[in-house]
């Protein structure tokens, strides 16, 4: 039998499949129906098909895909559908029309051509579709594919995963996009194929994403979480204790990660190569070499370990404490141990030139110990839910790592901001066992794990607690509350419908 990421995504025929029953599936049954009807009135035609893709909410594991190592997310509720029509070759308009159920986004237009350049000097919305528009025609090319030549395509999209919030509406968006395309066309491939395509196709909007964002929205299940390994991409389900659940908050700070790249995400992607360069030429490689076979703290890691080993230790963080100093770097400070100018040695990536045109300095050891380290909180994460512990003490350690990796990420990575920080205590003031940021940082949401026995009573003391004075200030709605604090269960992955 084939394993998961081996499958295509799956269409179905009605919506309970994937929305199950009661509250959820009324709403999805709204949402399609008022979907289907935008579409004719926009378009004049219903679409041939529609896509889902789920956000995702990231139990443990932060900024460390980009580093070849393995993470631990679980899909959120919250989706963003696509409906899509492709036109016939005798149509004769070859534009792409991308609407949105919501007013606040406007029609974009693209020429139906797959070569074309995205102007990230102007962001607009409608560039996640065409990120995976190009990667569809770049699948398609390198597998030798015929779907003709490009037509015309009319898409609307509605998406609730709340924008900004760290829960993946992006790739959400980009999934979906890609998912409806192939379906558009006809084209049928293995999960995994999907999610490194839409992995890679985030170069095209300027960010270096790590991979787990795209294999949980297109890979997740129902019920469990996903410990997700990379090269190759693969998925082991993680069942979560009983007794306890998450509860997802949003610091309503924006976390725009396409648009501050350079000073923030892709800065630590920067940070992290050039701590792997200089631990791997202090620890016997030639420079040249590091430059070019080092690409990740994983890539270095057995260099650390064994040198760990030598001095009673098997932690690779014992390298990084002896080799790379805990004042930032400068520039100069990296060329004189590389004996290359960092400009050569990142010659081929735009994003990464924008951040050294951006850093002042690099802190290489700080961003080095928090990725070793959460590294290992990943799988004591896995280990603790299913050691043989009772439930309670499972909850509790899980509860412990969260809060250590929230620790880490805020001293270590610095990808916090005080709107985390007031969320996180609030969390822990009110019962969470544990309660980090989650997904890139500089904003966005806080997970917090809570015993399932109070996670009503919790919500309305984050309510009182933190969001009220939000509320009287006129930042969000108190009609809007829940679209920013929910308790969340693993959900299912992508899917295609067919009515």
């Amino acid at each position: 039998m084939a394993r998961h990421e081996e499958l295509p995504v799956p269409t179905f025929w009605s919506l309970n499949a994937v929305y199950g029953e009661g509250l959820q599936l009324e709403e999805a049954e709204r949402r399609f129906d008022n979907l289907n009807s935008k579409f004719i009135q926009v378009f004049a035609q219903p679409p041939d098909v529609y896509a889902r893709s789920p956000g995702r909410v990231n139990l443990i594991g932060e900024h460390i895909d980009y580093e070849g190592y393995s993470v631990l997310p679980m899909a959120i509720r919250q989706d963003t559908i696509v409906a899509i029509r492709k036109h016939n070759s005798k149509e004769a308009e070859k534009v792409l029309k991308i609407a949105n159920v919501s007013d606040k986004y406007n029609m974009c237009t693209y020429p139906a051509e797959p070569d074309q350049e995205i102007d990230m000097k102007h962001h607009q919305w409608g560039h996640y579709f065409i990120c995976g528009y190009k990667a569809f025609y770049e699948y398609v090319k390198a597998k030798g594919l015929d779907v003709g030549p490009p037509v015309g395509l009319d898409i609307l999209v509605d998406g609730t995963v709340p924008t900004g919030s760290g829960l993946s509406s992006s790739t959400a968006f980009v999934c979906s996009s890609t998912v409806a395309l192939m379906a558009a066309f006809g084209v049928e491939v293995p999960k995994k194929e999907i999610a490194q395509l839409t992995c890679d196709c985030e170069q095209f909007i300027g960010t270096q994403s790590g991979g787990m964002d795209q294999a949980i929205s297109i890979m997740a299940k129902s019920g469990f979480a996903e410990l997700i390994d990379f090269n190759p991409i693969r998925t082991t389900d993680v069942q979560l204790p009983a007794g306890g659940t998450f509860v997802v908050a949003h610091s309503l700070a924006e976390s725009l990660k396409a648009v501050t790249a350079a000073s923030n995400y892709n800065n630590r992607v920067v940070e992290c190569r050039l701590a792997a360069i200089v631990l791997a030429i202090k620890l016997g490689m030639k420079p040249q070499e590091a430059i070019s076979k080092v690409k990740t703290l994983s890539d270095v890691e057995g260099l650390c370990v064994a040198f760990a080993c030598k001095n009673g230790s098997a932690d690779p963080v014992f390298a990084v404490k002896e080799f790379l100093r805990k004042e930032p770097y400068t520039a100069v400070d990296i060329e004189k141990i590389t004996e290359e100018k960092l400009t050569s040695i990142f010659a081929n990536s735009s994003s990464s030139l924008d951040v050294l045109n951006a850093a002042k300095q690099y802190k290489l050891h700080q961003r080095a110990a928090h990725v070793y380290s959460e590294a290992k909180r990943v799988h004591a994460f896995k280990d603790t839910v299913s050691s043989n512990l009772s439930e309670e003490d499972k909850l509790k350690k899980l509860g412990d790592l969260m809060n250590d990796s929230h620790h880490s990420c805020s001293v270590l990575y610095e990808c916090s901001c005080p709107e985390l920080e007031e969320l996180v205590n609030v969390c822990r003031n009110n019962g969470a066992l544990g309660a980090r940021l989650t997904g890139a940082g500089w904003g966005g949401c806080v997970v917090a794990l809570v015993k399932e026995s109070i996670d009503s009573q919790f919500i309305l003391n984050l309510k009182e607690q933190f969001y009220q004075s939000r509320i009287d200030r006129g930042v969000i709605n108190n009609n809007d509350l829940g679209l920013y604090v929910f308790a969340s269960k693993p959900s299912s992955g992508a899917a295609k419908f067919k009515f």
